[in-house]
Order: structure tokens, then sequence, then C-alpha cells
């Protein structure tokens, strides 16, 4: 007879089935063949075994055991049909543990970065936060441990009863066997009516509120020189509001300001005046929108009839063309509609937002104060019918989010031969691609700490044979898939500390800057490590917090040094070459700078990751330009790349997206 070993913990939902030796279809009491089964009894009976069981229910052997296989059967399909999603909710629950273990790593980095710029007062705070999510990393885990745990179990249960089932069904039928076949039956059933839980006991959320933008933009914005490079000369005006109003209703005018040379200046704060001058001498009162970027818009409306005069004065001199003679009307109403007439009179003015810089039209001898600047990344986007002047964005893709197409933490930027484009989305722990057009056409990733996986990707590159080269920052090293996103090889482990960027070089070499070892590698792209070059420091050949690096036509290699405020050119050797930079807000300043390319002039396109800017400078560092982006500011643009139809592609991490600009080389 089959007996059941338990183990001495009571709680334990395993047993171990201890067969007993295998015996003939005999009685066991009296020797004879057994022939019959009793239901009561359950068990079998030979001739002798009957008169005990006179008025018992009873059948032949052969159905009692093809009845019992009936319910063995049964028994194995009810218990197999819940493992399908025993499994899936493992795999589900299984997938949140990890995404909670990734979000609390990337969390923990956050916390120690942010504090690395503040005063030691702020230590203590640091320490209090990452108590506290060790704290609730501690007990959502827990539970989303315990039950993955049970889940697991419970899954191997199900598997080991429905194997030993099988293998019972796959024999002949037999006395020897009932008693093992009846347990096992019952097994089953208590297995397929166990209570496990299969929705998510707990959720997976772990974020972090860290507000230090403010305290930071306002120790950068504590004092500053506001001036443009306009002059009243060159300025103009125009809109429908030059010419003719309505009694009434808005009239809007768009001034456009311009230096010496008739050059469009591209930022605001200059003082500007309007004034509306009815016939009788009176002024007409309205309303100043700076729209941040060279042009303003002035709203006035007319309370009656007549001959006005408008004249617009930029630093108390009159623009071109002022003052400008108004005619004012009286509304066109017939009896089939009351809206005027002249449809450019019902322009109504734009409410602007609470970054907009709006004022009052000023009266004669009235001095009006420049306003602090506003900061780059919070400016409004302006709209197009209101501002002739637009800036050099093509496209934007993207908002935050987990799905194809939006993003959480873009870091890394490519540009591919094929014109794809290829970006690291990190906390997503993917590599999204996308047409030169913007259009979303794949992705590949899957997180975790395996070679394959991806952890935290910061940089992409693609090598000319057409890999694409994916820095991993927390996995320590730099993995390589095919164009088709399958993973080939990885490099660096065991050497790499903390890969933010990556690059290749004219001879196909794989450039790595190292952000937590303040190093740069290069390596072939078998792995074998070519030459490193950095330390910590604040030498000119050290780093503090490297972040990306770009090749120029002669195989040197330009490095942003984001806490030096400054970016670097080397020889392929490592040699020092060049060191251009401060920090700062001015011209050639930077405020932490991260994303770097060159073009095919050697002139090299910094990403200025505080100040929220793209810089142009030549191939001797010398300050030239910037990329005009100020109707959809950015903000904390980090990686940066050129297309081949020499476009500029950036990371616009903290909007959530990617943007493309136009470049003129």
């Amino acid at each position: 007879m089959a007996t059941h070993q338990h183990s001495p913990d009571s709680s334990s939902e395993e047993c171990t089935v201890l067969e007993a030796p295998p015996t003939k279809d005999t009685c066991p009491q009296h020797g004879g063949k057994v022939s019959e089964y009793c239901w009561a009894c359950t068990r079998a009976l030979c001739v002798e075994c009957a008169p005990e069981h006179g008025d018992h229910s009873r059948a032949s052997l052969s159905q009692a055991l093809e009845q019992y296989r009936s319910f063995l059967e049964t028994g194995m399909r009810a218990a197999h049909d819940r493992l399908p999603q025993i499994s899936a909710a493992a795999v589900v629950v299984g997938e949140m543990v990890q995404q909670l273990t990734n979000q609390r790593a990337a969390i923990e980095e956050d916390i120690l970065s942010s504090f690395e710029d503040l005063h030691k007062q702020l230590d203590v705070r640091k320490s209090v936060l990452l108590m506290e999510l060790e704290v609730t990393y501690g007990l959502k885990h827990k539970v989303l441990q315990s039950q993955l745990e049970s889940l697991q179990q419970g899954e191997g249960a199900v598997s080991s009863a429905c194997a030993r089932a099988k293998e019972l069904l796959a024999t002949d039928a037999c006395a020897t066997n009932l008693e093992v076949e009846l347990e096992l039956k019952e097994k089953l059933e208590e297995l397929a009516r166990r209570g496990l839980s299969c929705q998510p006991e707990e959720n997976d959320q772990l974020d972090l509120i860290l507000e230090t933008d403010g305290l930071r933009k306002w120790i950068h914005n504590l004092g500053t020189i506001v001036t443009t490079s306009a002059v009243a000369s060159q300025s103009e005006a125009m809109g429908a509001g030059l010419e003719q109003s309505i009694v009434g209703l808005p009239s809007s005018v768009t001034i456009v300001t311009r230096d010496k040379s008739g050059g469009a200046c591209k930022s605001g704060n200059a003082i500007l005046s309007a004034e509306v001058f009815t016939p009788d001498g009176s002024i007409v009162d309205g309303e100043i929108l700076d729209h941040k970027n060279g042009t303003y818009e002035f709203v006035y409306v007319v309370p009656k009839e007549g001959d006005f005069s408008l004249a617009l004065r930029l630093y108390d001199q009159h623009i071109k063309g002022s003052p400008f003679k108004l005619n004012v009307s009286t509304p066109q109403v017939s009896p089939s509609t009351t809206t005027p007439s002249n449809s450019a009179a019902n322009a109504t003015p734009s409410t602007g937002s609470s970054e907009g810089a709006k004022r009052r039209g000023k009266s004669p001898g009235q001095k009006k104060k420049g306003s602090k600047r506003a900061s780059s990344a919070l400016g409004t986007p302006r709209r197009k019918t209101q501002n002739p002047i637009e800036d050099d964005l093509i496209f934007r893709i993207g908002t935050k989010g987990r799905n194809k197409g939006e993003f959480t933490n873009l870091q890394g930027v490519a540009a591919a031969a094929s014109g794809n484009i290829l970006i690291a989305d990190s906390n997503n722990q993917c590599v999204q691609v996308f047409s030169s057009q913007g259009e979303f056409k794949s992705r590949f990733g899957v997180r975790g700490r395996s070679p394959g996986q991806l952890q935290r990707p910061t940089g992409v590159a693609v090598h000319a044979s057409g890999d694409i080269i994916i820095a991993d920052y927390d996995n320590k090293w730099v993995s390589i898939f095919s164009s088709e996103g399958k993973f080939k090889a990885k490099l660096g482990s065991g050497r790499l500390m903390g890969p933010k960027g990556v690059s290749v070089d004219h001879e196909g070499h794989v450039i790595v800057v190292d952000n937590k070892a303040c190093t740069v590698f290069i390596f072939q792209l078998t792995g074998k490590l070519v030459t490193k070059f950095g330390s910590r420091g604040n030498g000119d050949k050290q780093f503090a917090g490297p972040h990306f690096a770009a090749v120029n036509k002669n195989n040197e290699i330009i490095v942003t040094d984001f806490h030096n405020h400054s970016v670097k050119v080397f020889s392929p050797e490592g040699e020092l070459l060049l060191k251009f930079g401060s920090n700062g807000e001015g011209n050639g300043q930077f405020n932490a700078p991260t994303g770097v390319a060159v073009d095919a002039n050697g002139n090299i396109i910094v990403a200025d990751w505080g100040n929220s800017r793209i810089q142009v400078f030549d191939g001797s560092g010398s300050f030239l330009s910037y990329i005009n982006t100020s109707a959809d500011p950015l903000y904390g643009p980090q990686g940066l790349a050129l297309t081949q139809d020499g476009h500029v592609v950036v990371a616009d991490s903290g909007n959530h997206c990617f943007k493309v600009y136009r470049y003129l080389q």
C-alpha cells in the first residue's frame, strides 16, 4: 500500500509519495484473486471477502477501475487548466518585482546625484530619503516577493502532480495502484481548489519627488545683465492693426526687433512703448506681450470712430514707419450677420502665460524697468500667426510614458547611415528606432542584468558595420546588437564603472565615456582594450563626471566634462589638444555640458544641459552661434547627433521627447 510522508512543517503543501512494493491483484487477507470492488469500503474484494460486504454497494473491479480513471482524468484536467493562469500571474508579478528593483536603483542614483552639488547640511535629508526608500522598497518587495514565491510553489506542485497523474494514466489500470491514484486524485482536486492569489497584491510604483530646480534657478538667476542688440531704425511692425481697426474690437500689431545689420533679434526684454493717439489728443490704453524671442505683440481697442495714430518706440526711438496712421470704422452690420466685414480686426489678444512679460502701453515720459530674464526652459510656444520669426525646430517626437514612441528619461541619441534615429530610453530600459521623419519603426531591449539585457541604457552609437553600440550604466558594460536588435556581444565588463556615452572613431574603435570612473576607454569591437586616459579631478587631462563624446575628421576625441563645465579635445592616444568653456550663462560658457557632435566643417555642437540650449563652436573652440530653440524651449538636453541630411537631433530629456532642428553648416 502507498503511503504519504509529510515534512515536519505541518503547513507545507508538499508531500512525498512512498510507493509500497508491487503486488499481484490478489486479496491480501485471503490470497484469492480480487474481482469486485466495494464502494463503501473503497477496497477490492475476492470471493471470500464478498459475504462481509453483503449490504454494501459493489461493482465489478473493471467497472470501478474505469470509474476511478475517469475521476483521475477529470481532476487532472481541472488542475492543468489552472496552470496557464498561475504561470502568467507568476510572470507578471516577477516583472513587477524586477521593475520595483530597477526603480529603486534608479531613484537611489537620482538621490545621490541630486545631492552632489548641495552643501553638507543637506546630507541629513539625503540620509532620510535613502532610509525611506529602503523601508518603502522593503515593504513592497516583501509583499510581491512572497506572492511570487507562493505562485511559483503552487505552479511547481500542480506541475508535479499532473506529471505523476500522466505517468499513472500511461500504465495499465490495476488494483495495486488504486490507492495511489485515489490519493493523487484528491491531491489534484485540492490543488485545483487552492486559493492562490493571481492578482498582484501590491503595486510596483516607487517614484521620487525631489524639487531642486527652483533653488538651482534662484541661485543662477540671482542678478543678471539684461540687454538686447535691437535698434529702432531697423525694427519694424506688421499686422492688420496697423491700417484699420473696428470700434470696440481688439486689434493686433506685431513688432519685430532687429539689430544694426537688419538681423532678427532672438531674445526679449527690449524696452518698447506703444501709444495710440485719438483725434482730440488723448491716449488709448493697450497691452504689450513679450514673446521672449525678439518679437512683441501690441493689442489695443479704440472706443470711437475717427483718424488715429500709433507711435511705436524702441528705447524711446520711433521704429520704421512710426507713427502710423490708423483708420477706425464702425462694425458693418447686415441683416444676416453681426460679424464685422473686416475679419482681420477680429483677432483676439493672446493671453500668454505666467512667464510671458505682459505690459501696459507706456505713456510719454514714463520709463520702463527691464524685467528679469525668464528661464529658457519655461518659455511659452508662440502662435505662428502672431510671430513671423520661426525657430529652427523641424519636429518633436514623444511624451512621457512607457509605450512605443514615449520616453522616460531619454539620454543618448545616434543617427544611422540609413537615416534612422536611435534613442536610448534610459528608464524604459530599451532603445527606440525612428525614421528620419520621426516615424516610430521599432524598439528592442529586455530589462535585466544578463548579457543581452539592458538595465539602464544611456549612450547609443552606430558602427560602420551597422551594429548598434549601447552603453549600459547600471550593468557596467557596453552591449553590441545587430541592426535588427539582436544581441551579439558585450565589452568592458569588469573594467567599466558607469559608462555614459559611446561613439565610434574612423578606425572602428568603440569610445566609451565612463562617467563614474572619469575615464575614456577605447576598445576594439572584439572587446580588446586599445587605450584609456583621464582620471577624476579639475586638471586639464582630468574629468568630473564626463558625459558624451564625438569624433572629428582628424579622429580626435571631443569629450563633454559635465561638472568642470568645459569641452576637451584629445588625440586618439589621449593627449590633450584643446580645452574651452567655463561656468556661466554667456556665449561660450556652460552649465554642465552633455551631448556633443561635429559637423562636416569641424564645427562642434554642444548641448548645454543647465542652460537648456545648444551652442555651436568652431574647431578651435570659439563661439559661433546658438541653435534657435525659443518657440519650444529645451529643458535639460542630453544626447545630441547630426542626421544624414545635416539636421541636429537632441534628446530633450526634461520634456520627454527628442527634437530635430535645422542646422546650416
